[in-house]
């Protein structure tokens, strides 16, 4: 359930209402918006009274919220979020954010030379994976901390955010100490485990969709974090699984809307993984930015042909570079920049 209170109420008047709310039993998140300011009520709502709340002084309207996402729902929270990824970056708002580089941590001359190569460009933030989690336990599985000590060398060449992935409580405390954004994979998405230990810390977490979640259990996903006290969470669309063996996942953009109206959380999207073809990237992306998202995470290597990991879906530094210039002219167009 959500009070919402009128313009131009008073201090006296919301305390009034939040603590006959409190008299019903639950807890109260006082969410204050631009325009609006909405009072939630978290926990068994049974002991409380639509129609009296909605008769106290500075109140416009109470409504009960059937979604099971509480703190992630745009009800509880009318306004977008903007979440601050540090070194000036962030992620939501009327600037896109793109994040990119390769797959795979490397070498120390691939992942600087990407992150500096992507930066030219205009991405604000680079990706890569010093642990990978692979189908095969035969397949290249990341550097591991030796990734993560040449991601923060590509760092200190590019002053960008670093964000990659974790996939195992055990290293958190090191990507406390090393790493920007904590991607949680689609493979982790529903670990809740894991998403209640990162939603103890402040990190913004770069959450990515389930290989076959419904959105709404993405969103649910996402209020494990923010139900233990991180606000920071940003949703990333990546493709899931369907019938067709042609693209290596199905983008579903339809998502990218319909996330954008349930919940005030920003979207990015991961075109690379969801086609698993390089070709198809740009078009992705133009058509990902179309749609809303509010950024992208692209796939960036110097030589795809020979990459450890998912060379197939890699771009080249002068094709990422084109793109960048298509995505300013595109986010013209859409009200955003680049």
């Amino acid at each position: 359930m959500v009070v919402v209170m009128k313009p131009g109420f008073t201090l006296e008047q919301m305390e009034q209402v939040m603590r006959a709310m409190q008299a019903g039993g639950v807890r109260v998140m006082v969410s204050q918006g631009a325009q609006t300011t909405i009072l939630g009520a978290e926990g068994d709502i049974s002991g409380l009274d639509q129609g009296l709340l909605g008769q106290l002084p500075g109140v416009e309207q109470v409504m009960r919220v059937s979604e099971p996402y509480k703190k992630a729902n745009r009800k509880f929270h009318p306004d977008d979020s903007v979440i601050d990824l540090g070194r000036g970056v962030q992620v939501g708002g009327r600037k896109l954010a793109v994040i990119a580089g390769p797959c795979s941590v490397e070498s120390r001359a691939q992942m600087t030379g990407v992150a500096q190569a992507v930066q030219r460009a205009g991405a604000v933030a680079m990706r890569g994976g010093a642990y990978k989690p692979r189908t095969s336990p035969y397949a290249f599985q990341g550097k591991g901390e030796e990734g993560i000590a040449l991601l923060q060398e590509a760092q200190r060449a590019t002053g960008m955010p670093i964000v990659t992935e974790l996939m195992s409580a055990d290293q958190l405390s090191l990507f406390l100490e090393t790493v920007d954004v904590i991607q949680i994979g689609a493979r982790n998405m529903q670990n809740f485990d894991l998403l209640k230990k990162v939603g103890r810390t402040r990190k913004p977490i770069l959450l990515k969709r389930g290989l076959s979640a419904t959105v709404e259990e993405w969103l649910m996903s996402a209020e494990y974090v923010l139900n233990e006290g991180n606000p920071n969470v940003i949703l990333c669309e990546r493709g899931i699984r369907t019938f067709e063996t042609y693209t290596r996942n199905t983008l579903d953009l339809s998502a990218v809307l319909a996330v954008k109206r349930l919940s005030h959380l920003p979207v990015v999207v991961d075109p690379s993984h969801a086609c698993g073809r390089a070709w198809m990237v740009e078009g992705m992306a133009l058509a990902a930015v179309a749609a809303g998202a509010d950024g992208l995470l692209i796939e960036v290597h110097n030589d795809p042909a020979n990459a450890l990991c998912d060379g197939a879906q890699s771009v080249t530094p002068q094709q990422f570079e084109v793109l960048m210039g298509k995505l300013r002219a595109l986010a013209d167009c859409v009200g955003r920049e680049v």
